[in-house]
């Protein structure tokens, strides 16, 4: 869609492209239908990159693989930062616990409710 906007861009603009070597003059009918013809390509090429990329993620999954960065905290140390947070603990001294950073602990666990 970005290459044939471009394309009716370039010639609604009055932008002439003329490659010497290639013989290529987008003034010229033969030339303006190449371009057409590449853009095209282009585009299939595109939906064969998307469609090749989705079923890899797809074949991924069924194999039980998930994409994404690792979790910085396992379930149990998630669990433990929450229990360490309810008890009074200050964030930076839990995120010194486990070595990361305060925004982490922030994440994985649940403020106390406003009384």
């Amino acid at each position: 869609m970005q290459r044939s906007l471009l394309h009716h861009s370039a010639g609604h603009h009055r932008i002439r492209l003329h490659a010497v070597e290639q013989h290529i003059d987008s003034n010229t009918l033969e030339s303006r239908d190449f371009f057409g013809m590449m853009s095209v390509f282009a585009s299939l090429h595109h939906e064969f990159v998307c469609s090749a990329t989705n079923d890899g993620l797809a074949a991924a999954r069924a194999r039980g693989k998930t994409g994404g960065r690792r979790p910085l905290l396992t379930p149990e140390q998630a669990e433990q930062a929450q229990q360490l947070y309810d008890s009074g603990t200050s964030i930076p001294k839990i995120a010194q616990t486990f070595k990361t950073a305060r925004s982490t602990i922030y994440r994985y666990i649940t403020p106390k409710a406003s009384e």
